[in-house]
């Protein structure tokens, strides 16, 4: 029987997602001490190899939200530690953290995906950006999403209503990343899925539902209390809740992810749901949303953890 011995928690980071990244990170060591887990969290930071080379972990616990943490870069010097650690491989990393790549893979496999234009910021500026974007709102017309292709916590992200405002989404957008993922926004009811694998295959927790107070789900709607109301399980018909358990679950495995995902969705006024993007570190704060899906289910977050921790372990 495999056994718990030190656990490595791995937060904060370089990225604009660093406080988040520090919340989870504390939130998963204490459910991790109540649970009798020798455990620990560290920054990513010049002193982390020569720690972890000093005194390797049993196993790694990855709470980086956003740039590295997300990109596989994090997750490929563990490898090269050969230090074992939940959640998706480097290469299936890059491919989810990157919202276009992502899209085309889930959209391969049969998944709904707003249709959606990608333009770099140089070709923004390079062609003009007053054509273009008025071949984008002819394109997909309007209301459209602007975001980041990459990062996560909806920062830089917008939507687009009326034409005259997509110049100024497009600029808060550059502020967070050098290419933008313009999509045809969606009406409908915005829902998360968590997906995990504790080594039988990946299952769907129960979708949480997210009625943002002012209409976005923004950065300051994610993480301040009272800002966003929360529905878990979401309330949708049970055949449409079985379709969005369905989709993140393929998307999961579409993207090559394994341990621990989460599928942003949207569900139109059809019932319809469409796959919006993947989150291969999910927060774990108190307003987090895989959290929310495990008390939904059930589960125990720190029983949920604990046993990711022995699939990476299982693994080795």
């Amino acid at each position: 029987m495999i056994e718990l011995g030190h656990v490595l928690v791995l937060a904060g980071g370089l990225s604009y997602e660093r406080e988040v990244s520090l919340r989870s990170g504390r939130r998963v060591c204490e459910v991790l001490k109540a649970d009798g887990i020798d455990v620990e969290t560290r920054d990513t930071d010049a002193a982390l190899m020569p720690a972890v080379l000093a005194d390797p972990p049993d196993v790694v616990f990855v709470t980086l939200h956003g740039g590295s943490g997300e990109d596989g870069a994090i997750r490929s010097v563990l490898e090269l530690l050969q230090v074992p650690y939940v959640g998706a491989a480097p290469d299936a990393c890059r491919v989810a953290y990157d919202k276009p790549t992502a899209k085309t893979v889930v959209r391969s496999v049969g998944v709904r995906t707003p249709e959606a234009v990608v333009l770099p910021k140089e070709t923004f500026h390079d062609l003009g950006a007053t054509a273009v974007l008025g071949r984008i709102v002819e394109r997909l017309g309007l209301p459209l999403f602007v975001k980041p292709s990459r990062g996560g916590s909806a920062l830089g992200g917008s939507i687009v209503r009326k034409a005259e405002e997509l110049p100024a989404a497009m600029v808060g957008c550059f502020a967070y990343g050098d290419t933008a993922l313009i999509e045809k926004y969606i009406e409908g009811v915005e829902v998360a899925v968590s997906v995990v694998d504790l080594g039988d295959g990946p299952v769907a927790l129960p979708p949480v539902e997210i009625v943002a107070n002012e209409g976005v789900y923004d950065y300051s709607a994610r993480y301040t209390a009272g800002h966003t109301e929360f529905f878990a399980p979401a309330r949708l018909r049970p055949e449409v809740a079985d379709a969005c358990a369905r989709l993140a679950v393929t998307a999961h495995t579409a993207l090559g992810l394994r341990d621990i995902s989460r599928t942003d969705i949207i569900v139109d006024t059809d019932g319809e749901p469409y796959f919006l993007e993947v989150n291969v570190a999910p927060g774990m704060t108190e307003t987090s949303l895989f959290p929310m899906a495990a008390a939904a289910a059930d589960e125990d977050l720190g029983a949920l953890c604990r046993g990711l921790l022995l699939a990476a372990l299982r693994r080795r």
